[in-house]
């Protein structure tokens, strides 16, 4: 579980004009985290677009982002949805070589009771071989896992070992920390709260923001488990106005817009998304430019 503290980035879909998968701009996106100090990456989580992926392109994203990370670091996987028996299905049926772990998303949409999150999550944790991180983002979901529920899970299932929280409330965030077994990972899954969270006992970020100032916010984390405040609090505030502008619009246009100023990748999203608009683009390359200096 060790190598699931600290910085993870979800990664994007690189995209051409054309709408295909861009592969040179993904292993230059992977080489990127790599070189510059992130702790592990995830692939085909809601960054990713991966709802709007076939199951071939999941697969070749997949099997890029293995190869190019070629073991240097962990590689969490996205699998996650509301259909409980399908995903035990692709549990037992697909190879997971290579995977350190998978991030499971709450069911979204059906918005389940509690009892019904519990028992999805603990089917998902009896058919994994591999450790299962819980993710919680009820902007998305429609749903709220609470923390009575992540607790139960944590203590039942033995290869649930953590969960990504993006309710937004840090509250339910101090409630998980000072509730969970010893050894379970409460992960920010919103950049904003990232630092505060490690601060008060959380394990760490799975974040957006990371893969465009990887080795900022990789640093602000590693800062901030050192207990070294002021410093960490002072790359907090260079970064924050970058978190805004990539979420102003959406994600990951955003995100996309960033990478486009960092010369990584193109703009290109899949429908219902559109690129962030030009007036974003310009913000983002002003601030990349600064922040360069």
């Amino acid at each position: 579980m060790e190598q699931f503290r600290g910085t993870g980035v979800a990664l994007i879909t690189p995209f051409t004009s054309n709408g295909e998968i861009d592969f040179n701009a993904l292993e230059k996106l992977v080489n990127y985290q790599v070189d510059n100090g992130v702790d592990y990456l995830v692939v085909l989580g809601t960054t990713g677009e991966t709802a709007t992926l076939s199951k071939e392109e999941k697969e070749m994203v997949k099997a890029k982002v293995l190869d190019v990370n070629a073991g240097r670091l962990p590689v969490v996987l996205g699998l996650g949805g509301n259909n409980t028996h399908s995903l035990i299905e692709e549990l037992e049926q697909d190879n997971f070589d290579g995977f350190s772990a998978i991030l499971s998303v709450s069911p979204y949409y059906s918005k389940p009771s509690q009892e019904g999150i519990y028992q999805h999550y603990k089917m998902i944790a009896e058919a994994s071989t591999l450790p299962v991180l819980l993710y919680n983002v009820p902007p998305r979901t429609g749903s709220n896992v609470e923390p009575e529920t992540v607790i139960r899970l944590a203590n039942d299932c033995k290869n649930i070992i953590g969960i990504k929280e993006a309710a937004g409330d840090f509250e339910q965030v101090l409630e998980l920390i000072r509730n969970k077994p010893t050894d379970f990972l409460v992960i920010s899954g919103e950049d904003k709260l990232a630092l505060p969270l490690v601060l008060a006992g959380g394990a760490g970020v799975i974040s957006v923001i990371g893969q465009g100032l990887p080795a900022a916010f990789s640093d602000m984390i590693r800062l901030a488990q050192q207990r070294a405040v002021d410093k960490a609090y002072d790359l907090y505030y260079s970064l924050s106005e970058s978190i805004d502008l990539i979420f102003s619009e959406g994600n990951p246009s955003g995100i996309k817009s960033m990478l486009k100023s960092l010369g990584i990748t193109e703009t290109f999203v899949r429908l219902p998304l559109v690129p962030a608009t030009p007036e974003l683009q310009q913000k983002i390359n002003i601030f990349v430019s600064r922040f360069k200096k």
